[in-house]
């Protein structure tokens, strides 16, 4: 339709419908390009009367056609849904524009993100490097105070051994002038002194011989007199009969008086030794004698009060342990009130455990004496120790109310035999101690204590009827002990206001496990000893109280403290295991040199020790 409003069919409308056709250039050939532009313009703008009057027309045409209606609305249609169709593409591009901003944020936030992550990791890795340089200054600082150190304790001694060795040199320079000196001294005065030796030495030999002749004189004068007058006696004596009698009888009587006295002074005073002392060997016994009263009245009177008591009174020690125990008490009351045969125990175990406390309690629980003597007090007696212990066990048996005999480190004098430790009065010390504990007694209760029960001779061990083995306490005894020795040492004696010593606020049962936690591996009296550290604390503090920090802090020390105790102990086993396996080595070698012994008996010693195996080391090596 666009011809009947006088535009051809080759233009085309703009899409936006504001835009008019340009007018076609004029068609012409030749002449000024200024004129034919300006014709071909002005004939663009030049109105065609011909196609409005063919537009008309076509009007009239279309207004008297049935479909004219129809067709300007299909127009209308075509260019509405131009519009819609140019809308959507408008919208479609909006939107395609604002995914696009979208995704440009998305990238940006990633980019951001990815940036922030890069630069942690970056700092993080600075921060790691800038660490390990600090490490790596500081090792570097401390090896380098290390190697000053190192070098200026090399220096200090060096110093010192200079010092020790310039001290030591002119001892010696001094100990030589003064030898020189001394030598000097004294050939100058023998010099003088056979200087005037020669030359008195005529009048010394004068005085000799006027000395030598006086001498001879006297003694023959003295001899004629003495000679004369036992002659003239004898002769007397000898012609009267009753005076011969009366000598004989006086000189018989005077023997037989001498050898009574003697023997009753021996039996007079070994019943004063066994009844009113106490032998030597023995350090602490409850039994009643006189001389002891004296010495000490205040702790017999004491001892007097004594009643019989419970045998674990106040000693902690593990369920099944303590089981065991009061059977015992219980066998040996019963012992002692039906007057049967006392058994004989070994008590062995770690140091500090509560062995010399339960034989004291079991002593007193029985109601018998008890004696305390230690196996290091044999060894320096020498040849004196078998008397000793003969007087020890004979003062034992003259026990009325029973005695029970504690040895306190016995492997010390009880050792193999077979060792070459042990000497030969030792080992007559150890056959009298065998000798006298052979048979069972109802006289005495020997009860043996040691850490080391593997190194006693084989015939001590047939002794024993009974071994209880005291370890450590656990933490359940420790909290006990813990519990125990708090009370003892610090609750008590600050409930009581007589001395300087007080207790701060806090929870003491969860102190107390706190502790007993702290103290594994230590034994009761160190337990103990923990105990006299607080209260030691409380003392040496400004306003004398104890408080929570304390008590752990000194806790801390003693664990620190045992745990070096327990590192020495064990470098000490090592140096004794090396030295046994060099003696073993060095006795299997000698064997091996030797060979078997001529006279084919073996060459061990046989000291009637009840069969123990073994006596010579070297055939049992071999």
């Amino acid at each position: 339709m666009s011809w009947l409003f006088g535009l051809r069919k080759d233009q085309n409308l703009p899409s936006d419908g504001l835009q008019f056709p340009q007018p076609p250039a004029a068609a012409g050939g030749g002449g000024d390009s200024g004129d034919t532009s300006g014709k071909s313009k002005m004939d663009a703008y030049r109105f065609d009367s011909t196609a409005l009057e063919r537009a008309a027309k076509a009007a009239k045409e279309l207004e008297a056609s049935a479909h004219a209606k129809e067709a300007l609305e299909l127009s209308k249609l075509q260019e509405g849904t131009r519009q819609q169709e140019y809308q959507a593409k408008i919208k479609e591009y909006e939107a395609h524009m604002e995914q696009l901003k979208l995704d440009q944020r998305r990238v940006d936030h990633e980019e951001k993100r990815k940036t922030l992550q890069e630069e942690t990791k970056q700092h993080q890795m600075r921060s790691q490097y800038q660490d390990q340089l600090s490490r790596k200054r500081y090792e570097d600082q401390l090896q380098q105070q290390r190697i000053v150190n190192e070098e200026n304790l090399r220096k200090q001694e060096e110093s010192v051994a200079k010092q020790e060795a310039m001290r030591k040199a002119t001892i010696e320079h001094e100990m030589e002038m003064r030898s020189n000196l001394e030598m000097k001294k004294l050939e100058a005065e023998l010099r003088a002194k056979a200087k005037v030796d020669r030359e008195n030495q005529d009048l010394h030999l004068e005085q000799i011989r006027l000395k030598a002749a006086e001498n001879r004189i006297t003694v023959l004068e003295s001899i004629k007199t003495a000679g004369s007058v036992l002659g003239a006696g004898a002769q007397a004596f000898l012609h009267d009969w009753d005076k011969i009698i009366s000598a004989a009888a006086g000189l018989s009587l005077l023997a037989l008086g001498v050898y009574s006295a003697r023997g009753a002074t021996g039996v007079a005073a070994r019943y004063i030794e066994a009844r009113l002392g106490k032998p030597s060997l023995v350090r602490e016994t409850s039994r009643f004698s006189p001389l002891e009263v004296v010495k000490h009245p205040i702790q017999n009177i004491k001892r007097l009060r004594l009643k019989p008591q419970d045998a674990l009174a106040g000693v902690v020690l593990e369920p099944k342990l303590e089981e065991r125990l009061r059977d015992i008490a219980i066998a040996t009351k019963n012992t002692k009130r039906n007057r049967g045969m006392y058994r004989n125990i070994l008590m062995h175990g770690p140091p500090g455990t509560g062995k010399t406390m339960f034989a004291k309690k079991l002593a007193i629980h029985s109601g018998m004496d008890f004696a305390i003597m230690t196996g290091g007090d044999v060894a320096p007696m020498g040849r004196e120790g078998v008397t000793a212990i003969h007087k020890v066990f004979d003062w034992a048996g003259s026990s009325g109310r029973g005695l029970l005999l504690f040895v306190d480190e016995a492997d010390a004098f009880l050792r193999k035999r077979s060792s070459e430790t042990i000497g030969e009065n030792l080992r007559a010390t150890l056959n009298a101690f065998l000798y006298r504990t052979g048979e069972q007694s109802g006289k005495f209760m020997l009860v043996l204590a040691s850490n080391t029960p593997e190194q006693f001779d084989w015939a001590v061990n047939d002794r024993l009827d009974e071994m209880v083995e005291f370890s450590l306490p656990g933490l359940e005894e420790r909290q006990r002990l813990v519990r125990l020795y708090f009370d003892k040492f610090v609750l008590q004696p600050a409930t009581e206001g007589k001395r300087r010593l007080k207790v701060a606020q806090f929870d003491y049962g969860e102190l107390c496990s706190e502790v007993a936690c702290m103290t594994k591996g230590m034994s009761g009296r160190e337990i103990a000893k923990l105990g006299v550290a607080w209260q030691a604390a409380a003392y040496a503090s400004e306003d004398g109280v104890l408080t929570r920090q304390m008590v752990i802090d000194r806790t801390a020390d003693a664990a620190l403290q045992h745990q070096q105790k327990v590192d020495w102990q064990s470098e000490q086993e090592k140096r004794e295991s090396k030295s046994i396996m060099y003696h073993s080595l060095k006795d299997a070698a000698a064997v091996t040199t030797r060979g078997p012994p001529r006279d084919g008996k073996g060459g061990g010693q046989s000291d009637g020790g009840e069969g123990s195996p073994g006596s010579n080391p070297n055939v049992a090596l071999a």
